[in-house]
């Protein structure tokens, strides 16, 4: 790597730490000024639980940085992810701002060096960081994902705890619906099994006073068989609705936070009648590829515009870009989440990439060095 390559990437990771760093700040400062009183009583709850009836002022304002802290460390993994393709862009464009201005670029072309030269150090540590992108999602936030579910009110948790379990269905066609259900231990309370015929009707309905995960199957306590006045009794149901399929039904956002290779498990586990989950999960596997393809095509469409031969009205290129860079990230977002009818989920969250890739390559070659 030469003295420029080495110059231009430290500027330009440099601006990528900084606008991360003002981003989050940003968003963490307006979530605990909005969300406020609801910190301070999740706080004074907790000191309540530990014993302090009458905290001092400092010891409650402590407690309630904390809980922002314990609550936010995980959801900045995720809006790292979320940002990232916005960040580059606008770190890319204050890179080459900041060359225009002290004009760098143009020592560059004299000295015999293309622009394109110049772009090969953004684009390549741009690279780097979607590879960090995809590390994260696939290995630290799936780790996460149960602390990702909890709100304000929650914070200081450590589980995702008890709720009820709405109507379900495996593969086989049975119903599950229950009274309570710990995500964490994996057990369900008062469980209703309702088993169907090839009509759909109901032919034999099971129920248990609590149910435990084991094996590829619930472990039935007190499980009996009610149907037609009959009362026999059942220790064991095999079944492919495990518990982390409860859980990505059950909790919002849970199976986004999933990895490739869990949601990879939970297609096989899903029935191929079950087209709106499998589609849905299809979605959820290959639309975050397609988002970190959309990133890198949104800095290239964009890079024309601040990687410039003269000095120029850099603030003029920044209002022409910010309609391309949102845009084109948009695009790549809501090719990965929305349904494209008549296209299936694999193609449909490449759709807009390879819409893109033509201006991207256009883009580039329409360079002026």
């Amino acid at each position: 790597m030469t003295l420029l390559d080495r110059y231009i990437a430290r500027l330009y990771l440099v601006n990528v730490f900084v606008l991360l760093a003002i981003l989050c700040s940003f968003v963490v400062t307006i979530d605990m000024s909005v969300n406020f009183n609801r910190l301070v009583g999740r706080a004074d709850e907790l000191l309540r639980e530990n014993g302090a009836a009458d905290p001092s002022l400092i010891r409650r304002g402590v407690t309630t940085v904390l809980l922002v802290a314990d609550l936010w460390w995980p959801r900045l993994l995720q809006l790292f992810n979320f940002t990232l393709g916005l960040v580059m862009v606008g770190a890319m464009g204050f890179t080459f701002s900041q060359l225009v201005r002290g004009r760098e670029l143009v020592a560059v072309l004299a000295g015999g060096i293309s622009l394109h030269r110049a772009a090969w150090p953004v684009l390549v540590c741009s690279t780097f960081l979607t590879g960090i992108q995809a590390l994260n999602q696939e290995t630290l936030i799936p780790q996460v994902a149960s602390l990702l579910t909890r709100d304000h009110g929650d914070a200081g948790k450590r589980n995702l705890g008890s709720s009820d379990l709405p109507l379900m269905s495996d593969s086989h066609g049975r119903l599950y619906f229950a009274r309570l259900f710990d995500a964490d231990r994996a057990v369900i309370v008062d469980l209703l099994v309702i088993e169907r015929d090839k009509t759909g009707k109901a032919a034999r309905r099971i129920t248990a006073r609590k149910a435990q995960w084991r094996d590829g199957g619930w472990d039935l306590t007190d499980g009996v068989d009610v149907t037609a006045g009959a009362s026999e009794k059942i220790d064991r149901i095999v079944t492919d609705l495990d518990p982390l399929t409860v859980k990505m039904r059950r909790f919002a956002g849970y199976s986004q936070s999933l990895s490739f290779s869990q949601i990879s498990q939970l297609l096989e586990q899903t029935a191929p009648g079950d087209t709106a989950i499998r589609d849905r999960l299809e979605r959820f596997r290959w639309g975050r590829f397609a988002i970190m393809i959309a990133n890198l095509m949104a800095l290239v469409l964009s890079m024309p515009l601040f990687l410039r031969r003269e000095p120029t009205n850099m603030l003029l290129q920044a209002l022409k870009g910010a309609p391309i860079a949102v845009i084109t990230l948009m695009g790549g977002v809501l090719g990965a989440t929305a349904e494209i009818p008549g296209i299936p989920p694999q193609l449909g969250v490449l759709l807009p990439v390879l819409i893109l890739t033509p201006w991207a390559i256009a883009a580039a070659s329409m360079l002026k060095t």
